[in-house]
């Protein structure tokens, strides 16, 4: 079935069919299509194009087939264009000719981006609930053995002592800063496009406002050309996708690093490992590998996008088609990697003794020396320069932080007195870090009361909204 043709003396060709086709992919708008569809047809009731009988039969086809899904005419090889079209050949199959009201003073082109809209809301909805799940499984790291002491790392090199909640609280924070990228992308998804016809807007005298309160929309958009080639909101889903699955993958190449035999830090879980088909003792990482794989892709996702609208003319276009296979895919891998993110932070143990055993066998406590000098009156540079004589004599002569006495120090250099030797202990060390987002074990409990209020927040809200 078209929803055009009446200009054309000759039909499509089977390979502009096979061609320009979506409906393998884009079947995914079922149920938004049906839930669009369905509050235009009430509009059209109101503006007299519809009966009140014809409306109530095309209502209650909708019904049935939103509860009977495409999965049927998919499987049976259905041949339609795409979903818009399916859709109207199934409602035309229960209803007759009513179903061919349905497309009065509406344009595909705005079905499309209300059909895309609404996916993406409730798709946003479902990633905010896996980002949270995953923030909870980090706090639940971070309450167990967040006391626990690691070294901290620049340059992949041991630079600073920290505590492993300081640093799982880090990806906290991250993750955070994605749920709100996505609450952005809601945003700029949250405007109903109906009414806006093909480009000049509607030629009939719809309620816009009232079509977008009872789909749920905050509002509506506010030019017609624009509404009809707008795909910033797309961009906003796959920017706020591609950033998280950054961060997943930063995480994913700590955790990869850390659970190596050369660091030691980190047990994996069996279950979220695998094995070798040759070597009998490997115990691979590989469902992190998998996420930090995965980011690439759904980065490409992203510039995809990107590259198909940097040089479309105004209004719609037919090479807007190709942003759905970029966003379903983006939108499954995310999800996919969230909730294998979760899993992975669920199974992990730490191996505490190894981790403070890598702090305290390198000189990750030097800047707490340098600086309790410089809180004495010693220039800076001059605390520097001491310091890293000490961490050099100590490299040629074998010599671990602990392994210096206070006399020790003191010989080694007059400003060094015998209380600073207590700061090569990296728990005394973290304590100097007691402002607000430092390291103290203070502030950390502090920033993971506050990080817990906050996720609860954050599901509240959530709850909210659905």
């Amino acid at each position: 079935m078209k929803l055009w043709g009446g200009r054309f003396e000759k039909g499509p060709s089977a390979a502009f069919e096979r061609f320009s086709g979506s409906l393998h992919y884009d079947y995914r708008l079922w149920e938004a299509d049906i839930l669009g569809s369905r509050i235009f047809a009430r509009e059209l009731e109101r503006q007299g194009i519809l009966t009140a009988d014809e409306r109530e039969r095309i209502c209650r086809a909708f019904d049935e087939m939103a509860a009977e899904g495409p999965g049927a005419e998919l499987a049976a090889g259905a041949a339609d264009e795409d979903v818009h079209t399916l859709v109207i050949r199934k409602l035309k199959e229960k209803v007759g000719e009513a179903a061919d009201k349905i497309h009065t003073g509406r344009s595909r082109n705005e079905q499309v981006s209300l059909d895309f809209r609404l996916w993406i809301r409730d798709e946003i909805r479902n990633l905010r609930g896996r980002l949270a799940d995953l923030m909870e499984a980090l706090l639940g790291l971070a309450e167990r053995d967040g006391r626990a002491i690691l070294p901290g790392y620049t340059h992949l090199r041991r630079a600073q002592p920290v505590l492993w909640g300081h640093y799982l609280l880090s990806y906290f924070e991250m993750l955070a800063r994605d749920l709100k990228r996505f609450e952005h992308a809601y945003a700029a998804a949250d405007v109903l496009p109906l009414g806006s016809g093909a480009l000049a807007g509607s030629g009939f005298p719809f309620d816009r406002e009232r079509m977008a309160r009872e789909l749920g929309f905050r509002g509506v958009t506010r030019n017609s050309m624009d509404a009809a080639g707008d795909r910033d909101f797309v961009l906003d889903f796959l920017y706020a996708a591609a950033v998280t699955m950054l961060h997943l993958s930063r995480l994913a190449e700590d955790w990869i690093l850390y659970s190596c035999e050369e660091f030691g830090f980190l047990e994996l879980g069996d279950e979220v490992t695998s094995g070798s088909s040759l070597m009998p003792q490997k115990k691979n990482p590989d469902s992190l590998e998998l996420i930090r794989g995965k980011a690439g892709r759904v980065a490409g996702s992203l510039l995809s996008l990107m590259m198909t609208v940097k040089g479309l003319p105004s209004t719609y276009n037919r090479d807007l088609q190709e942003d759905k296979e970029a966003v379903f895919d983006a939108a499954e891998q995310l999800a996919a990697s969230l909730e294998m993110a979760a899993s992975v932070a669920g199974s992990v143990r730490l191996n505490k003794e190894r981790a403070e055993a890598a702090a305290r066998q390198s000189w990750t406590t030097a800047t707490e020396l340098a600086e309790a000098l410089a809180r004495k009156g010693v220039p800076f540079h001059r605390a520097h320069q001491i310091v890293g004589g000490l961490v050099l004599e100590s490299l040629r002569s074998g010599r671990q932080p602990a392994d210096w006495t206070p006399q020790q120090l003191a010989d080694f250099a007059a400003e060094l007195d015998g209380e600073m030797a207590a700061l090569l202990d990296p728990r005394r060390a973290v304590e100097n870090h007691a402002l607000p987002g430092g390291t103290a074990p203070g502030a950390v409990r502090q920033a993971l009361e506050e990080a817990r209020r906050r996720l609860g927040e954050l599901r509240a809200k959530a709850l909210a909204a659905e």
